[in-house]
């Protein structure tokens, strides 16, 4: 009876000094999950390659791995959370979400109502129509006849209102509708992010159907000067974090694996 007692004694003892050592352990990463600061992502889900549902309903994409390495280099606890992109802009400025990491050109209109980041990739906008269409000039002139293709609430429909605003257009709510509104033939022509669509004529039966017509187009005032991860004005710490993180993946091997994974070309 003496030994049973000395031995539940002796045991819980150990058990306490065990308990003990483990909660000490456990502190550094307590306190190193409270070091991450949160950050609430928002995605438009519909850009492929850049950000899109894959079959099992999860968020795929270029964004999508460059937004995990910024998370994990800055050491921010993050959170994707999906959005319509007629939305995306005003519903960050109402504290929705504090970043949009969704291929957001950096235009000169959408810089006077959120911040940016140094850019974390560049593509210019292009013209693209099928293959049997006898279309070669894209001046306004030479498609006002034309009925044009464009996502809403992009840069690429900003740019088509102002400088082509005589030609008929049709809106469509997605990159992927806007290409099928091609391959239908629903529209004449498009414009769209040259990356963007990239993977659709380049790997896809359906995108096959067509090419890029005329040269690219960069232009500053519509287009930016690249893709940036936007965030509200006052948003200074994030901001600063951001850039860290993003300078960091550039300098080591990170961003060019998952440049290599979406594409056989350098896009910084």
């Amino acid at each position: 009876m003496l030994r049973r007692s000395l031995h539940t004694i002796v045991r819980g003892a150990l058990m306490t000094g065990a308990v003990g050592i483990l909660l000490a352990a456990a502190l550094p990463l307590q306190l190193a999950a409270q070091d991450r600061m949160p950050m609430r992502i928002a995605v438009e889900g519909a850009f492929p390659p850049f950000n899109y549902l894959d079959a099992n309903n999860k968020l795929q994409g270029f964004d999508i791995d460059i937004a995990n390495a910024l998370c994990e280099v800055g050491k921010f606890e993050c959170q994707f959370i999906i959005e319509k992109w007629d939305d995306i802009i005003p519903d960050l400025v109402a504290d929705k979400y504090d970043a949009i990491i969704s291929s957001m050109s950096m235009s000169l209109e959408r810089r006077q109502k959120v911040a940016f980041t140094e850019k974390y990739y560049n593509s210019p906008s292009v013209f693209i129509a099928r293959k049997d269409s006898s279309i070669s000039d894209v001046s306004p002139a030479a498609l006002s006849d034309k009925i044009l293709g464009v996502t809403s609430s992009t840069a690429q429909e900003s740019y088509a209102n102002h400088l082509y605003p005589d030609m008929k257009k049709t809106v469509f709510r997605s990159s992927p509708e806007l290409y099928k509104g091609l391959a239908d033939g629903s529209v004449d022509i498009i414009l769209e992010d040259k990356l963007a669509i990239y993977d659709w004529i380049a790997n896809t039966k359906a995108g096959s159907c067509c090419e890029f017509k005329g040269p690219d187009l960069v232009d500053i005032t519509y287009f930016g000067e690249g893709a940036g991860i936007a965030l509200r004005l006052d948003d200074k710490e994030r901001l600063t974090r951001l850039n860290e993180a993003l300078k960091s993946i550039k300098a080591d091997v990170t961003y060019d694996m998952i440049n290599a994974k979406y594409f056989p070309f350098s896009i910084q």
